[in-house]
């Protein structure tokens, strides 16, 4: 499913189940100490299962993604990539640095948030065009499509610039139509082939009780003049 939010030159691989648990790589159990239960250790190695099995649609060697000191996933060198999960859902993405700056991916179950969370993740014009599409568009969980959304957004970011991303530092805007979004930085963004970025887009998709969501940042990308927009493929 996620591999149609993504363009040809980014390889994915899902899994619906954990294998049984083995243990990680070398490289990768540093990652996993004595106070990380069985749940997250499953979780932990079914996404790298994943990422290695989209190395090998990708056509490059699988190899293991240690985490770095704030848990992010150190990806080999030449390769970039992305790891979500949610309940019964599994799912990795890479591609090489030379077709693209970053790719990130999110999944969450489609279903409601607590009120308190969806007024931790949204400014108040967020919140007005959140009701808007509840309105047009009944049966989306939209406040989930938003904060997956903002979890992808966060995803891109940080390997761009090394700095953290808040809930409420970028301002989203969903499109029902085209099922894309729209995320307008408001904090400086990442400076990508020389340009500084104020906007990322993305893809989103509801199915099979999932909100998925994914940006790919290519290489030589075009950059809309004065607007400053990477756009996504």
């Amino acid at each position: 499913m996620i591999q149609r939010l993504l363009p040809p030159t980014v390889a994915a691989a899902v899994a619906t189940a954990d294998a049984p648990d083995t243990g990680p790589l070398p490289e990768e159990a540093a990652a996993l100490t004595s106070a990380c239960g069985e749940r997250r250790r499953r979780e932990f190695r079914t996404t790298r299962l994943c990422a290695r099995a989209a190395m090998v649609k990708l056509g490059v060697p699988p190899a293991g993604v240690p985490s770095g000191p704030k848990g992010e996933p150190r990806w080999p060198a030449g390769l970039t990539g992305s790891m979500t999960h949610c309940d019964g859902y599994r799912a990795a993405a890479v591609s090489r640095t030379d077709d693209v700056h970053a790719v990130a991916i999110d999944a969450e179950r489609h279903a409601p948030l607590t009120a308190e969370l969806a007024r931790h993740v949204t400014v108040a014009a967020e919140r007005e065009h959140l009701a808007e599409l509840a309105g047009d568009h009944p049966g989306v969980h939209w406040e989930t499509v938003l904060f997956s959304a903002k979890e992808t957004v966060y995803k891109a970011f940080n390997p761009l610039t090394g700095r953290w991303l808040g809930f409420r530092d970028a301002r989203l805007s969903l499109d029902p139509a085209t099922h894309t979004f729209r995320a307008r930085l408001l904090q400086p963004g990442p400076v990508v082939e020389g340009v500084g970025i104020d906007e990322f887009t993305g893809r989103w998709a509801v199915e099979e009780g999932l909100v998925l969501t994914a940006i790919a940042l290519p290489v030589t990308a075009g950059v809309t003049a004065g607007r400053r927009v990477l756009q996504a493929v």
